[in-house]
């Protein structure tokens, strides 16, 4: 069941600031500007190429902007210490040593970030990987991949959840358990940023949709705004919205 939504004047936690990204004469992401606030979950919508996985890597300081600035609380995330306390990400689940085991690659995630080694644990618990913990990931499927990818992001109980596709390669029982765990997250007053394909979940999942197109933004509202108060699917005005808008940013 969808909570209720938060007052309007909850805290931005995240800030973009006509964030820019050109590679030559190509503009990726092209003075991007709006807020994530916290206690709901905003989806992040686009068509392919419209920009969104560079928009995500500027966030989390993986690609230097052209201009703008992406802010957590007031800061970059590379000024943030300790960073997986503030804010847990999932980018490619498949970026991960190979021949280090599950309970490994989180292990040494917490010694880096000074998290206590029962969260290895918890959060191995909650991910439902706890039997597959000494296994090798190389031999995970690509569902197990993202269950471990949400594991690193829990692993320093952020406030901020950033995830980019987490339902990839997950079967209808992980689809429902990443809805549960988003929505069961942001009721607790914490932020959920999560860019998906999926409309179908979005449509369950989200309070809030961020859409660009051509690394513009399209449209930033509640999705009762969006889906014009229940007259069409999310589905419907996405395409409306996004039609003629191309993917080839």
């Amino acid at each position: 069941m969808r909570h209720t939504h938060p007052a309007q004047d909850a805290r931005h936690v995240i800030d973009v600031r006509r964030l820019t990204k050109r590679y030559g004469r190509t503009t990726a992401v092209d003075a991007l500007t709006f807020t994530v606030r916290q206690g709901r979950v905003t989806g992040f919508l686009g068509p392919n190429g419209a920009g969104k996985s560079t928009t995500m890597r500027m966030l989390l300081g993986l690609d230097r902007p052209t201009h703008g600035e992406a802010l957590f609380d007031g800061k970059p995330y590379c000024d943030l210490p300790e960073p997986l306390r503030h804010v847990g990400a999932l980018l490619d689940a498949t970026a991960t040593q190979a021949g280090r085991t599950a309970r490994n690659h989180l292990t040494w995630l917490a010694r880096t970030n000074r998290i206590p080694r029962r969260r290895v644990e918890e959060v191995l618990d909650v991910v439902g990987l706890h039997s597959a913990a000494d296994q090798r990931t190389r031999t995970f499927s690509l569902g197990m991949a993202q269950r471990l990818g949400i594991a690193a992001a829990l692993l320093g109980d952020p406030e901020v959840l950033l995830l980019d596709e987490p339902v990839n390669g997950l079967d209808p029982e992980g689809v429902r358990w990443i809805r549960t765990l988003l929505r069961t997250f942001a009721a607790e007053g914490r932020t959920v940023f999560v860019s998906s394909h999926l409309m179908s979940e979005m449509a369950v999942t989200a309070d809030h949709l961020v859409v660009i197109g051509r690394g513009r933004l399209l449209a930033d509202a509640d999705l009762s705004e969006f889906v014009r108060d229940g007259e069409e699917s999310l589905e419907d005005a996405f395409f409306r919205l996004t039609s003629g808008g191309g993917s080839d940013a």
